[in-house]
């Protein structure tokens, strides 16, 4: 089991920004990316909204930095940790968009790029941005399909009922062969589509019991990633015993990598968590040794 970040500063949730938070900038965010890459952590994250109309943003609050922009930075402070957008939602972007914005961050960052990618389910920032929201479930199930031929190849076609493209020049594409998808959701469609369209699922708002469930009842092909998160931060200077027994319960769940929080009051301390976590992890048989990256295109061979 892979041990990831999903990163402080980058998002306002109520719910999870600690107070430290509140004044930290990219320099703060780097040196915590940088401090995992060094360590072995899979993979840090970012995740997407545009605009968060304000009465919901007192809910799920209204800072949320840009993916692209947040991780071409990273990609320049680190050299093997990944890079994963929790989530992307597909609706809002057309497929080509995402494989040449993504795809050149592939490129850029050596071949890190993992996509989260998800449906999406706030119908008033839809329709902020003038996106189809009541057929969204298909619509995003056609991206995916388009966003897989078009991702990694500079000369990609895809006819469609809502996508359709031939006879274009995308470059620079992906410079992974197959970019891995992980696909956000909370219910049994989403993890069809997980299995069908994607490489992993990244399960949101269920119960451990309730995702161990759903697991049981699906098969999973060989190499899927289940990406669960911690349901509270973790402490590993402070309580490792229970640090340990959080990871565990979510390995027993099925996770095969695990996304992190921290409990920290400044970024240095949440280093120290990272270190600390990294002496831990020997214990529940945690790898810190990063995964083989995918392979690489041949830039020789001819991609259509």
């Amino acid at each position: 089991m892979y041990i990831g970040i999903t990163s402080p500063v980058v998002i306002g949730h109520p719910a999870v920004r600690a107070p430290w938070e509140q004044d930290a900038g990219i320099d703060e965010l780097a040196r915590i990316a940088e401090t995992a890459d060094r360590l072995g952590y899979h993979h840090v994250t970012c995740s997407e909204h545009v605009a968060v109309p304000a009465h919901v943003a007192e809910e799920r609050g209204g800072i949320y930095w840009d993916p692209l922009a947040t991780f071409g930075y990273l990609a320049a402070r680190t050299s093997r940790i990944r890079l994963n957008t929790r989530v992307l939602v597909l609706g809002y972007h057309h497929p080509l968009e995402i494989a040449k914005r993504y795809g050149t961050l592939d490129t850029v960052s050596g071949g890190r790029l993992v996509l989260g990618l998800g449906v999406g389910s706030l119908r008033e920032e839809f329709e902020l941005l003038g996106a189809p929201f009541t057929d969204r479930g298909a619509r995003a199930d056609e991206a995916l399909a388009a966003l897989r031929v078009c991702m990694s190849t500079t000369r990609p076609e895809f006819h469609g009922t809502y996508y359709d493209f031939a006879d274009v020049h995308v470059a620079p594409s992906a410079v992974q062969e197959r970019v891995p998808f992980w696909i956000g959701g909370r219910t049994a469609r989403s993890l069809r589509r997980a299995v069908t369209l994607g490489d992993g699922w990244l399960p949101f708002g269920l119960t451990l019991d309730e995702t161990e469930s759903l697991l049981q009842k699906a098969p999973l092909p060989e190499g899927f990633e289940v990406v669960l998160s911690t349901g509270r931060p973790l402490d590993p200077l402070g309580t490792p015993e229970s640090t340990l027994r959080d990871l565990e319960r979510r390995r027993r769940a099925g996770a095969t990598i695990v996304s992190a929080t921290f409990a920290a009051t400044s970024a240095d301390h949440y280093r120290e968590q990272l270190e600390a976590l990294h002496e831990l992890g020997s214990e529940i048989g945690v790898s810190f040794d990063p995964p083989p990256p995918r392979p690489f295109l041949d830039e020789s061979a001819e991609t259509v």
